[in-house]
């Protein structure tokens, strides 16, 4: 099964090899970016490179993919961003995403996001796509919201991070509500 390759206006979406370690290992030991992440800052290069076999072992299992996001202007690896808990069968899955703090407020995460929803409900047939965040996240709660996704409710100790239980927020997005969107969208362009 090849892996899906996506691409944006500006933006690869690519699978993440070993040669993307280092800028992975960067991303996700700075603490701003773990802070809402539900996972502890990594600490040395091996967790990088065990984390990137572990998205590749997830992606041939079918239960997730995870793309590697490469400016196309000169191939700065920025983040990852991709599919958690994918279920082909019962036709959801949750987004998740990291970009590196120089790379934020920049469009980036909702030009990918928007690429992977695409992707999701017309290729994968998806019916619903969840989001799990932190109540404290104000940037991904309004990324989230900008986007079209329904907070549903919190959810009690659901993250366990830095040795401590957090409640989390529980979003989705319907196909029914994208693609109702995405036509809103369409005919704002062209009118």
């Amino acid at each position: 099964m090849d892996f899906p390759e996506l691409e944006t206006e500006r933006l690869l979406l690519i699978e993440m090899g070993k040669q993307y370690a280092k800028r992975f290992f960067d991303i996700m030991s700075n603490d701003q970016v773990t802070r809402y992440y539900g996972m502890n800052s990594l600490v040395n290069m091996e967790q990088a490179e065990e984390l990137i076999h572990s998205l590749h072992e997830t992606y041939k299992s079918g239960r997730g993919i995870r793309w590697g996001l490469v400016l196309k202007e000169d191939n700065s690896f920025i983040g990852t961003a991709g599919l958690n808990n994918l279920s082909i069968y019962s036709k959801k899955a949750e987004i998740g995403y990291e970009l590196d703090p120089d790379y934020w407020r920049k469009g980036y995460a909702s030009e990918a996001i928007n690429k992977i929803l695409e992707y999701s409900f017309l290729e994968l047939s998806l019916f619903r796509m969840g989001a799990i965040t932190f109540p404290q996240n104000d940037a991904s709660n309004q990324l989230l919201r900008k986007l079209g996704f329904t907070r549903e409710g919190t959810l009690r100790g659901y993250l366990y991070q830095n040795k401590q239980s957090h409640d989390a927020f529980i979003f989705s997005l319907l196909q029914p509500d994208w693609i109702h969107r995405e036509a809103i969208e369409e005919d704002k362009t062209r009118g």
